[in-house]
């Protein structure tokens, strides 16, 4: 199933899509919580039954909803930096020998069709495309061969990274958490309609139509289930967690001249299967409302 979190006038819901149709329902007229971080947690077959209820529900016009993150607040979104060889050869670091993990936090997530917001400190933002893990069934010390049974489903990502400020320390951490640069969804597919460990997935990222990064999951360097296991070892996976796999090839920052992100582009991240992931650019603009700086 392809489950699609969105709010409308009448408050917060969950919708199911199928054959380019959503339908759903608002948490007022289902009788529940239709958060979908809440439901996995649940676990069970929880999730399965409500989305069966979903199928049968009225038709969403698109139009009039706004997409939010398949979940809104993960209890850990955890990255993978430097997981395609050719996105490593154009950084300035030496591939390692073991995945390189940081956090994100969930005051970064927009949702599909949502602007991702170019700071005021910064026009350096640049765009990642990336498959998402969302894991299910939790644990600790969970093996290779067991992995693929701990993932719920996939999503996609468009990692905003902030390349001035992510350059600034040896952490990563500022350059990687700026407010609104984290673009999620636009929906959460189940991995029974998913090769296992999204393998073989052809991942594409256009940033005002021109395609700028291409590459299939089997690229990875650390699989999904060797990062589970790796991040598991030390680690406790909770249900909703979401693990964000990295970027291949074709960052902007790695260009010459750059190509950077700007207000009134439009970034879209297709993956074979997940769908399409669109999002405008936009500048931050300050309180008193005066926008941020200027285009470079």
């Amino acid at each position: 199933m392809r489950f699609v979190s969105f709010k409308s006038a009448g408050g917060q819901g969950l919708a199911v899509e199928r054959s380019g149709e959503l339908r759903g329902l608002l948490a007022a007229t289902a009788g529940r919580s239709l958060d979908l971080g809440q439901i996995i947690a649940a676990g069970g077959d929880e999730l399965a039954q409500l989305g069966r209820r979903l199928a049968d529900a009225p038709v969403i016009d698109p139009g009039s909803i706004t997409y939010l993150p398949p979940i809104a607040r993960p209890p850990k979104i955890i990255c993978v930096g430097l997981n395609y060889a050719d996105h490593t050869k154009e950084s300035p670091y030496d591939q390692p020998d073991y995945p390189t993990l940081f956090a994100r936090f969930a005051t970064t997530l927009i949702g599909h069709n949502q602007p991702i917001i170019r700071p005021l400190a910064s026009t350096s933002l640049d765009f990642e495309g990336e498959m998402v893990v969302v894991i299910g069934r939790g644990g600790r010390h969970i093996s290779k061969a067991q992995a693929h049974d701990h993932v719920l489903g996939y999503s996609i990502f468009n990692e905003g990274s902030v390349r001035e400020y992510q350059f600034k320390s040896p952490q990563w951490t500022v350059g990687k958490n700026f407010d609104q640069t984290g673009g999620f969804g636009p929906a959460l597919v189940t991995a029974d309609e998913v090769p296992a460990g999204g393998k073989g997935l052809r991942l594409q990222t256009r940033l005002n139509g021109a395609v700028v990064q291409s590459a299939s999951t089997d690229d990875m360097l650390f699989d999904v289930a060797t990062i589970i296991e790796t991040i598991s070892e030390a680690i406790t996976l909770e249900p909703g967690d979401v693990i964000v796999s990295g970027t291949p090839a074709g960052i902007g920052w790695a260009r010459n001249p750059r190509l950077l992100m700007k207000d009134g582009d439009v970034c879209e991240v297709e993956i074979e299967g997940l769908g399409t992931l669109v999002n405008p650019v936009r500048d931050e603009v300050r309180a008193e409302g005066r926008p941020g700086k200027a285009a470079a």
